[in-house]
């Protein structure tokens, strides 16, 4: 981090200030101004420059409470380097309660966009420009998609060894080495140098606590292991990290209505029953049955499935009984009380 002043959307922030900056977005067809809300903090000595996002799908409301606590947490106001906080970068959807831009794209599939493409491409250009492009690091921040809960669980190239090394200092224990698909965030930042992990948790148009908490001190603790923050000395239970190569969906033999039986962060062995299926008249039809043993990271939420749906997100690890341990200690230690729940 130099100490030439920090350019983000025309307005400079020197060492030791903080900014909130409002990026001009197209307004809404009301002649509404829209605009995409960023936090800038500065520390006054130099270090890593760190940016974390949230909504970029618009439904994805975890990520907004989890920037909300970072920014009004203490802890940050000794920071070293540069802090870029965004709430939410998918305005448009979080207006909508909708995972989608108006033009009915991902933005999350229209990296690294254009100033003359569409409205997704001139949002993703917008936003990797002014905020991307100008960090070392970041946390992109996300939730399972409507009626499906992921497991807190981190996403990256597990093949670069820096990125590695910030997924294990997160401190969830499970971490998925995930392909980077085309057109996202991921995607263009890695392609320009910029080290970036994915944290997946909860569900779509929900908060959910556990998920928050892990989320917050997820990104602590990287801030820590990259220097931007002292070193914690408070001493938790030790997290163990798991990394998964693979991981697979089960999907529905059958349509009908689901009582599940597995939940998030079960170990299943090899032929477990996940779930029943039966008809509107309760009779029994079929079970969905793990096809291998592993950790359940993500599961559908709503009791009906049509035939080839999707229903359990399984982790294939080399001591998933293990992993499933830690996710309980990780539940301890950030939900004390009678709280411990995942959903």
């Amino acid at each position: 981090m130099s100490s030439e002043p920090f350019v983000i959307g025309g307005q400079a922030i020197a060492l030791g200030e903080t900014a909130k900056i409002d990026l001009v977005m197209p307004p809404l067809y009301t002649a509404t101004n829209m605009s995409i809300p960023v936090y800038v903090k500065r520390g006054k000595r130099p270090g890593p420059v760190m940016f974390v996002s949230a909504a970029i799908h618009g439904d994805e409301l975890n990520g907004i409470e989890i920037v909300g606590r970072l920014i009004r947490s203490s802890t940050i106001q000794r920071l070293r380097g540069t802090l870029i906080a965004v709430p939410m970068v998918n305005v448009y959807g979080v207006l909508n309660q909708s995972r989608y831009l108006p033009d009915r794209r991902d933005l999350n599939r229209s990296f690294p966009g254009s100033k003359k493409g569409s409205l997704a491409g001139r949002l993703a250009n917008l936003f990797f420009k002014e905020v991307v492009s100008k960090c070392d690091v970041g946390i992109d921040l996300h939730t399972g998609a409507i009626h499906r809960s992921n497991l807190p669980q981190i996403r990256a190239d597990l093949d670069d060894p820096e990125v590695l090394e910030m997924a294990k200092a997160f401190g969830v224990p499970v971490l998925l080495n995930a392909e980077i698909r085309e057109g996202s965030l991921r995607e263009t930042a890695s392609e320009a140098g910029v080290k970036i992990l994915l944290y997946e948790a909860g569900q779509a148009l929900r908060y959910d606590e556990f998920s928050i908490r892990a989320g917050f001190r997820g990104i602590i603790n990287t801030m820590r292991h990259l220097g931007m923050l002292n070193k914690s000395r408070s001493k938790g239970h030790s997290i163990e990290r798991f990394i998964a190569r693979q991981s697979g969906w089960v999907r529905a033999p059958e349509s009908g209505f689901v009582t599940h039986l597995a939940q998030l962060g079960d170990h299943v062995n090899k032929g477990d029953k996940l779930a029943n299926i039966a008809d509107p008249f309760g009779t029994y039809l079929t079970s969905l049955i793990s096809p291998a043993e592993g950790v359940v990271i993500g599961k559908q939420n709503i009791p009906l499935t049509q035939e080839g749906e999707a229903v359990y997100h399984i982790a294939y690890f080399s001591q998933p009984d293990s992993v499933a341990e830690h996710v309980e200690l990780l539940q301890d230690n950030l939900l004390p009380s009678e709280q411990n729940v995942v959903e």
